[in-house]
């Protein structure tokens, strides 16, 4: 059996806090009143948002969408992921992270879970943010053709 990706969500008001903006933990487990840890299958996509700040303001902003690995494959190490995940979407500052943000509410905006589109929608957000441009906007058209890649490729 392939073990499940562990990711310790953490919450402390006006400080800290790490959380799942969208993917479906196959299970969830409380540590105390701050603290629980998401378990995700193996293929599953998700997106992790850390954030914290001090008294002067914001210190980090940073959001990943990734994909749960299985065992035999190899992953990033990603800050409260264990062991790690495939990272598809990357960013960091607290623009960049608007940006995916809003890119993730334009997928939804469509009926879509984020999950469930195609895994390259997300690589071509980040090479976009990395290059400086607005990435193109995920289509019906697209998910149609994925929807279908991913039939033939399950064969």
């Amino acid at each position: 059996m392939t073990p499940l990706i562990e990711v310790e969500l953490y919450f402390l008001k006006g400080k800290i806090e790490r959380w799942i903006r969208f993917g479906a933990p196959v299970n969830e487990r409380t540590l105390d009143r701050r603290r629980r840890i998401a378990y995700f299958a193996p293929g599953s996509i998700f997106a992790f948002v850390r954030w914290a700040s001090n008294d002067h303001g914001t210190l980090v902003s940073r959001v990943d969408i990734l994909r749960a690995c299985r065992s035999i494959e190899p992953y990033s190490t990603v800050p409260a992921v264990k062991p790690g995940a495939e990272i598809l979407l990357r960013a960091a500052g607290w623009d960049r992270v608007q940006r995916v943000l809003r890119g993730i509410d334009a997928v939804e905006s469509l009926g879509f879970a984020p999950q469930h589109i195609c895994p390259d929608h997300w690589r071509h957000i980040h090479n976009r943010l990395a290059a400086g441009l607005p990435p193109r906007p995920y289509t019906r058209e697209r998910h149609k053709a994925w929807l279908l890649r991913a039939r033939v490729n399950s064969k």
